[in-house]
């Protein structure tokens, strides 16, 4: 498998297209979204606070996600990291080492966006069991904090560089 995490805005215009047609497995969508909310978030009032990136296979678009900072950074995270929200994998090619690609690419990916970031940080409801777990798999460390979020209570999780 040969999988490229590249930002959104170096996407050609077909590709964009195949963005938009990204498929999230119903049960997911409560989650992480769909994708077209996850378009809207990084489209609708562009700045230098969010960014979408998009996983390419073999230059089609298999996965998206987006990265914040301030100015729109979630009351819950540091300021000095970023934080990974609307990760999805088409549905029609899960199971395939997509999510893991992403993960392990966004590091690298976060930090050429923005050097300064010290780490990066990600809040995930507490009963997504299968994220939580492929989530620490790459890296990331519950912080042991729970909150109320919009569906139930989230985790806090995060990643130092």
């Amino acid at each position: 498998m040969t999988a490229e995490l590249v930002p959104y805005e170096s996407l050609t215009a077909l590709q964009r297209q195949q963005v938009e047609a990204i498929e999230v497995h119903p049960q997911q969508i409560k989650y992480s979204g769909d994708i077209h909310g996850a378009l809207h978030t990084l489209l609708s009032r562009p700045g230098p606070g969010v960014k979408g990136f998009a996983l390419l296979a073999n230059d089609i678009p298999v996965a998206f996600l987006l990265l914040k900072r301030p100015p729109v950074l979630p009351a819950w995270a540091n300021e000095h990291s970023a934080t990974l929200h609307a990760l999805q994998v088409d549905q029609r090619v899960q199971g395939k080492g997509y999510g893991k690609a992403c993960l392990l690419a966004l590091p690298a990916a976060a930090r050429e966006a923005w050097p300064e970031i010290q780490g990066l940080e990600l809040s995930v409801d507490a009963d997504n069991e299968s994220a939580i777990g492929l989530y620490a798999k790459y890296g990331f460390v519950d912080s042991g904090e729970a909150y109320k979020g919009r569906i139930g209570y989230e985790r806090r999780m995060g990643m130092t560089f």
